[in-house]
């Protein structure tokens, strides 16, 4: 159920965020989120984030989510996220970088998520030493990438009513989750509608 007593000012979460990621996760993203992040910090602000993605770079989306966990962790700091429209793939891996309590969406957001795809070819030539090693390396990624995204997941449905080994069967085939749905599942503190604004729309 939604925490309504940790609701920070709809129309600031809404309208003004003051760091936001709207397009894909990569290199070019990364940046701006470092250098709204550092603005963030030494104004002494809230961290109001705004994600509203497509998806992207899996790596780059752990980076970003590991800067926010860090600044969360500062004493004295906070933060909320709003998901708009659609947060796919690595944005979900953001979302989930902040608690619960802390998430919000509007009324319109999609969710995707998945497991990681890869796409390589693998070839073999040469001494079978040498091609055991290559297989070895391979495998030792394949298995990085499966313990990292499991804790992903594992942040993700952290205090809601739905189990990581849920979440693991619905990632096998591409699951897309609307914002009701999300909402009644507790994933998120709330999610925004048009109606909630009342007074406080800006102007």
């Amino acid at each position: 159920m939604p925490d309504k007593q940790t609701d920070p000012d709809l129309s600031s979460l809404l309208f003004e965020p003051n760091v936001w990621i709207n397009g894909p996760i990569d290199q070019s993203a990364l940046g701006f989120f470092l250098e709204k992040l550092a603005h963030v910090r030494r104004d002494g602000l809230p961290l109001l984030m705004e994600l509203n993605t497509q998806g992207g770079d899996a790596d780059i989306g752990r980076r970003i989510a590991s800067e926010i966990r860090y600044f969360l962790a500062e004493p004295g700091r906070t933060g909320r996220i709003i998901g708009k429209s659609y947060v796919y793939s690595a944005g979900v891996t953001i979302l989930a970088a902040f608690p619960r309590t802390l998430r919000y969406l509007t009324e319109d957001a999609v969710l995707l998520i998945h497991e990681r795809h890869l796409t390589q070819t693998l070839e073999l030539k040469g001494p079978i030493q040498a091609c055991l090693q290559i297989v070895r390396e391979q495998l030792s990624l394949l298995e990085t990438s499966k313990a990292l995204e499991l804790e992903g997941f594992r942040e993700f449905v952290e205090g809601s009513d739905i189990s990581v080994e849920n979440l693991l069967e619905h990632a096998r085939n591409n699951c897309y989750l609307r914002a009701p749905q999300i909402e009644k599942h507790g994933l998120v503190n709330r999610v925004i509608r048009p109606g909630d604004l009342g007074g406080q729309a800006a102007t």
